[in-house]
């Protein structure tokens, strides 16, 4: 519900205040007096464009905010543990209204604050402008989605929105009652989407997939030949270097051997005794010392040498004559080349290529099983598709069953709305697609279709009637609506809907707006005395002219809440454009008249 608007700098109106009734609202007062200046308000904070031409002259900026008061239970959603899922507010979210607002605001960041959602926007006189939700900065787009779960506007422009086939299958939903049906439905469509792009990916990759399967292949065979392993090429390396380099290692081998232990080598070559034969010369001198102590010490040490020399010069002799041949370093050589092809492609390890090597078995079997994979996922797309079809039926039952009660009963309605021999007809046909009919909201492809009057050919929804009509036909949908699925938990604003109404007819249009006042707010802004004699509240928008002191400022709307006497001379001065004491009495009369036999929710009598 609406609680407050304020406004400031907004076209002609410097500052006001309002606070609408719970029930049904009028805002009246003379012809361009300024009261469409509270529908831009309204816009402003639902996010609508931002015009600087609307800043009054003078101002820097304009500034317009709506404080909306919520149901508890809409609250309480809040904390219900669905709020990200339910963001989008749509039929599979399981909120509507005030409960998907709420759901929005948390997704933006901002709770309601004592059961209350705060929207602003300030627009500059330089043009731009800035969304604020619970003193948040957001984009204006959030603040259009949270108002669009609020507010609904039947105005000229407004009210053309229900000429898409969308919004008329949401209306015909809501009215329908449909929320399971439609909940079923949309699970069994979304698996059956997910499966038709899981599908839509292997057949697109097909073609590349048996590129990549004989790559697969051919690299793993490749790999499976030349049969590396872990570490091998740098023990080949190893041993190149050796083959490479073997008249220098014989050499410094032998040299060594020789300084050592003259018996590893040749006799002849020896130059001299070698160390093992005078450490042993060492250990004898000292052993045949017969004195005790530190000789014998130094000779256990000496010994120990000679067998470290021992193990030296036995290490050393191995690798005597273990060089190889040219024909093994030609061998090693190509085998070195054979690995090094495999590090430069799969590496940079052998232990890499050889891990490369068994993921690419995995992956070729998926590959190579792609055309199976895909004839199974077929027969399971099948089975998902009937099961959206069989959903679909059951949702289009639903719809059918709806649109048949919804024309009659709006086409009962309008007669009441100086109307006669206007029609609604709801169509609900099976959407014209043989291949594929299923859509993310059923199979149905739904029309408003309007007749304005008796022997005019059946139109569609908004390209058949005027201003006036369509705004009295979203009256006689909305009070369907009502009447069947009960309060709507919103706020509707009606503007233009007594456009060539009068007499009795307007007494009935005054009436039809108070019932839908029990059960939803109403704000009506209208010209007809026997429409706003039936409202809870009444405002009037008045146009002064400037102080003298500050004419520059030019024309000044002020609003203001008539009551008692006050809104008395107000209703005669609708009716007669004077306050005599006839039109004053007539206006008592009307005031009197204009009550409903059951009070209105949440709001006193008319006219109280």
């Amino acid at each position: 519900m609406l609680e407050e608007l304020d406004i400031r700098n907004l076209g002609p109106i410097r500052e006001a205040t309002i606070a609408p009734a719970a029930g049904m609202t009028a805002i009246t007062g003379e012809t361009g007096a300024g009261k469409s200046m509270l529908l831009s308000a309204i816009r402003l904070v639902s996010g609508g464009a931002a015009e600087s031409s609307r800043v009054s002259a003078g101002a820097d900026e304009a500034w317009a905010q709506a404080i909306f008061a919520l149901s508890d239970d809409a609250v309480a959603s809040e904390h219900s543990g669905d709020t990200n899922d339910a963001g989008s507010g749509d039929a599979d979210s399981g909120f509507t209204g005030a409960a998907a607002a709420v759901a929005k605001a948390h997704d933006a960041g901002v709770d309601p604050e004592d059961g209350e959602l705060f929207l602003s926007r300030t627009v500059r006189a330089s043009g731009r402008s800035r969304a604020v939700l619970g003193g948040k900065s957001v984009p204006r787009s959030v603040l259009g989605a949270i108002a669009g779960e609020l507010v609904t506007i039947h105005g000229q422009t407004d009210q053309l929105k229900i000429a898409a086939s969308s919004r008329q299958r949401e209306f015909l939903d809501r009215v329908a009652g449909d929320e399971a049906e439609l909940a079923a439905y949309r699970k069994a469509w979304d698996a059956l989407a997910a499966m038709d792009e899981r599908l839509e990916r292997l057949r697109s990759q097909e073609s590349s997939a048996r590129q990549q399967a004989d790559y697969l292949r051919e690299s793993i065979d490749r790999i499976n030949r030349i049969d590396p392993q872990p570490g091998e090429d740098e023990e080949l390396k190893a041993r190149r270097e050796r083959i490479e380099n073997a008249a220098d290692i014989a050499q410094g081998v032998g040299s060594a051997l020789g300084a050592l232990d003259a018996s590893q080598v040749d006799v002849d070559a020896a130059d001299g005794a070698s160390a093992v034969e005078l450490i042993n010369h060492a250990v004898t001198s000292l052993r045949a010392i017969r004195v005790g102590g530190t000789f014998a010490e130094q000779a256990d040490r000496l010994e120990s040498i000679n067998a470290d020399l021992g193990d030296v010069v036995f290490a050393l002799s191995q690798e005597l004559g273990d060089e190889g041949s040219v024909e093994d370093l030609d061998q090693i050589n190509g085998r070195i080349h054979e690995l090094g092809d495999l590090t430069r492609r799969w590496g940079p390890t052998l232990a890499d290529v050889l891990a490369w090597r068994d993921k690419a078995a995995f992956d070729l079997e998926d590959l190579d099983a792609s055309p199976e994979k895909v004839a199974e996922l077929e027969s399971e797309r099948q089975t998902l598709y009937d099961a959206a079809l069989a959903a679909a039926d059951v949702l289009s039952a639903a719809r059918v069953a709806a649109a048949a009660d919804l024309g009659a009963r709006v086409t009962e309605e309008l007669g009441s709305l100086a109307m006669l021999g206007a029609s609604l007809e709801v169509r609900v046909t099976p959407r014209d697609k043989a291949d594929d009919p299923l859509g993310p909201y059923g199979r149905d492809d739904i029309a408003f279709l309007f007749t304005p009057f008796e022997g005019s050919p059946q139109l569609p929804m908004g390209k058949s009637a005027s201003g006036g009509e369509l705004s009295r036909l979203m009256l006689a949908l909305e009070l369907v609506a009502a009447d069947t699925r009960g309060g709507a938990d919103q706020t509707f604003i009606f503007d233009e809907v007594d456009a060539g109404v009068g007499g009795k007819a307007a007494v009935e249009l005054g009436k039809r707006l108070a019932r839908l006042a029990r059960s939803a707010q109403v704000i009506v802004v209208t010209h007809l005395a026997q429409v706003a004699s039936w409202a809870d509240a009444q405002f009037v928008v008045t146009k002064e002219p400037p102080d003298a002191d500050d004419d520059d400022l030019g024309v000044v709307t002020t609003i203001a809440e008539v009551n008692g006497e006050t809104r008395v001379h107000e209703i005669a001065r609708m009716l007669s454009g004077s306050e005599s004491e006839a039109s004053l009495d007539h206006a008592r009369e009307i005031l009197s008249d204009s009550r409903l036999t059951l009070p209105l929710a949440g709001a006193g009598a008319a006219g109280d």
